[in-house]
């Protein structure tokens, strides 16, 4: 694997929590994500389901875990399915975990083939009440003509075993994941530190006429030569108005002369992401008026990170970056203080220029998982983005930093990607 080793006792204790919060005499059944089809014979690249991930650590598909913490057999109580290791293969695809390896990484002593795990599931099945499935509930977009291994399985246990109860893996890995252990943290320290490589490298790239996915081959560059596994989600490079469309990617047109580009990218290290974002001037020294938009949403992530903090409520901390963005507008004469004396509560004036939230859970989840009416609490790893959209000047910017929140506040996790003015014209200028 490309990253360093991550002790088992990571995944012990994550299974050690999420055990002691089953019903008793349950049993709970995590299943990997498939390999996605490309054309002909080609795959998609895999992408572990991440509770499966947690609490075991193992990357590969075709891998189910079994927790039966009350099973009468110590060694029953955590059970790992995995594909069968053999000489075809291993021609055809290169090695697979052994046996060994599965247990070396997850702490779970007991490793059977995954075709021996319905056998083992009727023997314990008869003596539970309650089965946890998983099931991707945290995704937001709309997958209903998609059937997943985790889709089958619900479907063949409900099948299999009608009269048994059934729970939701979701309800306890939603009030487990977002808050990060100490392993958790370097991981997610060591994808902020690969995606600072990253940015320093596209500074030194920047200039005039250059395509946007040529800067996007100097993220992949530093990506996959300090370990990463792959981009946390596909990088917004966004020349001049691109940038005002928030979910642009397709990175391909010039940037020009006098534009702006808004990079916003993360990084994927043993699961565990970084979300970051910078604006920079195409030539290397931002006009006055991108200063004095840059500027602005700087102020504003400064003043606004300071929110992050345990205790705060989500929404709270949303309306309070709010009314720090709408300030920044009416010195920027994008709207007025009219306009919000007579704005319609439910669409504020605010959000002709700002449209977006600006926190969201970091992990193994770029969104990762978390209640939103759940306070902040020390431990949880979230983002701070705020942003301002001018369609009509050409110029979209948002800045996003990781924050780690502590005890009384929080550690800027990407303080050392550099963010102010001057830093950045002075490495575009030193390139």
């Amino acid at each position: 694997m490309r990253y360093e080793s991550i002790s088992s006792s990571l995944f012990l204790e994550n299974r050690k929590r999420f055990s002691t919060r089953m019903h008793a005499n349950s049993i709970a059944i995590l299943v990997s994500n498939d390999v996605m089809p490309n054309n002909a014979d080609d795959v998609m690249g895999f992408a572990q389901n991440n509770d499966l991930f947690y609490l075991s650590g193992i990357n590969q598909d075709e891998t189910i875990l079994l927790l039966y913490p009350d099973a009468f057999k110590e060694e029953n109580r955590a059970i790992l399915f995995v594909k069968e290791v053999n000489e075809h293969t291993k021609l055809w695809d290169g090695d697979f975990l052994t046996k060994e390896e599965v247990s070396a990484i997850s702490g779970v002593k007991n490793v059977k083939w995954i075709h021996e795990f319905e056998k083992a599931l009727q023997l314990f099945a008869f003596e539970a009440d309650t089965f946890y499935l998983g099931h991707n509930e945290h995704i937001k977009r709309i997958t209903s003509e998609m059937t997943t291994r985790q889709d089958r399985m619900i479907q063949w246990c409900k099948e299999k075993y009608p009269l048994h109860q059934y729970d939701r893996v979701a309800k306890i890995t939603r009030e487990l994941r977002p808050i990060k252990s100490e392993e958790e943290i370097v991981l997610i320290k060591k994808a902020v530190e690969i995606s600072i490589k990253g940015f320093k490298g596209l500074l030194s790239a920047v200039k005039p006429n250059i395509k946007e996915f040529e800067l996007e081959a100097e993220l992949v560059y530093e990506a996959i030569k300090n370990g990463a596994s792959r981009h946390a989600f596909k990088p917004i490079i966004a020349s001049g108005k691109n940038a005002c469309a928030l979910h642009y990617n397709s990175n391909d047109a010039v940037c020009k002369e006098n534009e702006m580009i808004l990079v916003d990218f993360g990084v994927c290290y043993a699961n565990y992401n970084s979300d970051t974002t910078r604006c920079v001037p195409v030539n290397g020294v931002f006009s006055a008026r991108q200063r004095e938009v840059y500027s602005s949403v700087l102020h504003c992530l400064k003043e606004g990170s300071k929110l992050l903090k345990p205790g705060i409520s989500h929404s709270d901390y949303e309306k309070n970056m709010a009314n720090l963005i709408e300030k920044e507008l009416v010195k920027l004469g994008l709207i007025t203080n009219e306009d919000i004396a007579n704005q319609n509560p439910d669409s504020p004036a605010y959000k002709k220029y700002f449209m977006h939230g600006t926190a969201h859970h970091l992990g193994l989840d770029v969104h990762d998982l978390g209640l939103y009416s759940r306070p902040l609490e020390k431990g949880m790893v979230l983002t701070c983005e705020p942003g301002i959209y001018i369609l009509e000047e050409g110029i979209g910017c948002r800045l996003e930093n990781d924050y780690l929140l502590t005890d009384d506040g929080n550690i800027n996790l990407s303080e050392a990607m550099p963010i102010e003015i001057k830093d950045i014209e002075r490495l575009i200028a030193n390139k």
